[in-house]
């Protein structure tokens, strides 16, 4: 039986899809199964930095800018005005699902209102990280180097931004990159870029975008006009975040974070569509904890057990494949982001990983510098590099012979364990995962 079957028969009408850790909680495979209730699947914010993979069959699909719901048929993909786009990076992927006989076409409109991430900006998120990391009593953020940070500064730069609409205007695009490229070429240099390799040329970048641009125009609409437009004739909208909300610019582990806000709360802006026309918000959490890059991680497991849980559960990056770190699940991060994304429902994903460890454990708060403990979650970075985890241990379980088919048919110690994050969150637990493919999931009757 289809998923989509088993999902409660008065399905919500709009839903928003978000990450509650660092991402990577693997939010395209329940984007996927959620497609098929849906006319629309949005993503909303961030760029190829993201990564979201699905399986289906024996086939994996690894989708960085092209939403999800590509791989459904009749579903419009949309990549709204707060995505960064990579016009190289999202026509590879489209040339890549054709060649697999995935169907893009008028299923995959992009708006003429996001920004564009040119190979300048790039240049400059590599050379920022090498001088960050060779500065003295500094380091990098372990960004993805794919110019993420430096379109979203142009954005709010406003001088200095190229949209998607300009790579269909030759004139406006001359004229901003003659503008913009000597002060690229001046900037990498003064970041220690040698002066061959920071040389930014605007006719051979102009003539670059243009073939590219050309080529994404049929797919080039303002988005924000198709939503409201899909709501006014009562179609059914997913928002498919990417990173994830302690990646979130305003909420996240701040400054390691990603530059954009990857909570629900970039839905409004990110496409045009107010908050309140979503009535359904799924936070996705694995049921341990992971991160990428740099940044503090109160609960990682640098030993046998991060070694093991990294293995198991494949942790390593769908955009960069580095190793993810691994550590378990902390329950005062994921009931922060539950309660700022509004969060009505949780999908634990990767649940199986777990399965044959001795015992496994929950953090449940922090101690403080003084001594103190606390279960709220800290502001930013720097207050949290100096907490210690407080745990909750409990029993583990070994992975069940036969294939689970309702949470009722868990082991016991299984079942103890989503009871103790649905209480401490204060949010039900409505999916489970407890494997990779599309069918491998427990949904909530």
């Amino acid at each position: 039986m289809p998923i989509s079957d088993s999902m409660p028969a008065a399905a919500p009408r709009h839903t928003a899809v978000v990450g509650l850790q660092w991402g990577d909680e693997g939010k395209g495979k329940l984007v996927d199964i959620l497609a098929s209730d849906h006319d629309f699947i949005v993503r909303y914010n961030g760029g190829a930095n993201a990564g979201h993979t699905v399986v289906v069959g024996d086939e994996r699909y690894a989708l960085h800018l092209v939403p999800s719901g590509i791989l459904v048929p009749g579903c419009t993909c949309v990549v709204a005005n707060g995505v960064v786009i990579d016009p190289a990076k999202i026509l590879e992927e489209i040339d890549g699902l054709r060649a697999r006989n995935i169907e893009v076409g008028d299923n995959l409109r992009i708006s003429s209102r996001a920004h564009v991430v040119m190979p300048y900006h790039q240049a400059l998120d590599g050379a920022l990280e090498e001088f960050l990391a060779g500065r003295s009593g500094s380091g990098a953020i372990g960004t993805t180097r794919r110019g993420i940070g430096p379109a979203y500064a142009d954005k709010v730069q406003r001088s200095t931004a190229i949209r998607v609409n300009d790579l269909l205007r030759p004139k406006v695009l001359e004229q901003k990159l003659d503008l913009i490229c000597p002060l690229r070429e001046a900037q990498l240099r003064s970041l220690g870029v040698p002066l061959d390799d920071a040389k930014v040329d605007a006719a051979q970048m102009l003539d670059h975008a243009l073939t590219l641009g050309e080529r994404l125009s049929p797919h080039v609409c303002d988005t924000t006009w198709l939503l409201h437009d899909a709501l006014a004739a009562d179609q059914r909208i997913l928002f498919e975040g990417a990173n994830a909300c302690l990646l979130d610019v305003d909420h996240g582990t701040y400054p390691f974070v990603t530059s954009s806000n990857c909570s629900t709360l970039g839905i409004p802006a990110g496409t045009g569509v107010p908050l309140g026309h979503i009535d359904r918000v799924l936070g996705i959490m694995k049921a341990y904890s992971t991160r990428v890059g740099g940044g503090p991680f109160p609960t990682e497991l640098d030993n046998a057990v991060g070694d093991r849980i990294r293995e198991k559960g494949r942790e390593f990056g769908t955009t960069t494949g580095r190793p993810r770190r691994c550590g378990w699940l902390d329950l005062v991060a994921v009931r922060y982001t539950a309660m700022v994304c509004g969060v009505t429902g949780i999908a634990c994903t990767l649940f199986d990983v777990l399965g044959g460890l001795d015992e496994v454990q929950l953090c449940i708060g922090y101690r403080l510098p003084d001594g103190t403990v606390t279960d709220r979650f800290p502001a930013d970075a720097f207050d949290l590099d100096t907490v210690e985890p407080v745990y909750e241990t409990m029993p583990g379980w070994e992975d069940p012979q036969d294939r689970p088919t309702d949470r009722d048919s868990l082991p016991d110690a299984a079942r103890a364990y989503l009871d103790r994050v649905e209480a401490f969150v204060g949010v039900p637990i409505e999916i489970v995962g407890i494997g990779p493919e599309r069918s491998e999931v427990l949904v909530a009757s």
